[in-house]
């Protein structure tokens, strides 16, 4: 052999071993088991399905519920969850801001319509002067809150305010009902319905306390809001084989019809 094929050989079979070093890297980054967040309520429900989907592709769902929002972010960012499924993309921007978390989106979920909801009233034809109304007092869901309200022509809004999707009852420039606005923690809205008028409460909420979009809510964010939950990791993981999958067992045709059927307009794919 001549020392050019000697060279040849012996640098193909260098390419070759680094391949194989590649290709094995890959396959320990592709975790077969993940821990997801969720929050409590439909998602508990949702994930039962995406857990059968994804177990027909060798991955395993540990899901892990939560009550309050501000946890899952916290607990992703230290490492004890893969992924979260829970909040919106305006969520997420403000918890990263806020609490200097570098978490990023990977996938859509659902759109889970905002709802304004009462154990006293009907409809806002019966909602009386200065009535105690209940909004959320983390920054996104509470801005969503107070633009649905403005779309129901309850109150006005500073336009720089709803340009920049940061409106708090600071920026409430008309108020013709005198209404009294009560920031509370989103998980203590549903338990404060006896106390107030009406309250603006997520969809997960909604669903544990027993409430239905259609059925109980007073006012109803359009299904087609830019609302649109995600599934969330952190931003090293991003690229990640598993994050791939796992995004693709929740967008699959099961879980699509399974929302669509069981959920009838109170949930919509966004996917």
């Amino acid at each position: 052999m001549t020392p050019f094929l000697r060279r040849r050989r012996t640098l193909l079979a260098g390419t070759a071993a680094a391949l194989l070093a590649l290709s094995a890297s890959a396959i320990a980054q592709d975790k077969q088991r993940l821990k997801v967040g969720i929050s409590v309520g439909n998602a508990e429900q949702i994930f039962e399905v995406v857990k059968k989907v994804a177990a027909r592709d060798g991955l395993q769902l540990d899901v892990v519920v939560f009550n309050d929002y501000q946890l899952p972010n916290a607990a992703l960012a230290a490492g004890d969850l893969d992924a979260n499924a829970f909040q919106h993309r305006p969520f997420l921007d403000n918890q990263n801001k806020a609490r200097g978390f570098d978490i990023v989106p990977v996938g859509l979920t659902v759109t889970a319509p905002l709802g304004f909801y009462s154990r006293k009233i009907k409809s806002l034809d019966a909602l009386p002067e200065g009535a105690s109304v209940g909004i959320q007092n983390d920054p996104s869901n509470g801005n969503r809150a107070l633009l649905l309200l403005q779309q129901a022509g309850l109150v006005t809004l500073k336009p720089e305010a709803v340009k920049n999707n940061n409106a708090t009852p600071l920026d409430v420039l008309a108020n013709p009902k005198k209404l009294k606005l009560v920031p509370l923690d989103a998980a203590q809205l549903p338990r404060s319905l006896d106390d107030l008028v009406i309250a603006s409460i997520n969809n997960d909420y909604a669903e544990k306390a027993g409430l239905s979009l259609a059925r109980d809510a007073v006012i109803k964010e359009s299904p087609q809001s830019p609302y649109a939950n995600l599934i969330a990791v952190r931003r090293a993981d991003q690229d990640k084989p598993w994050a791939k999958r796992l995004v693709a067992a929740y967008q699959s045709p099961e879980v699509r019809q399974f929302i669509e059927t069981r959920f009838n307009g109170a949930l919509v794919p966004a996917f």
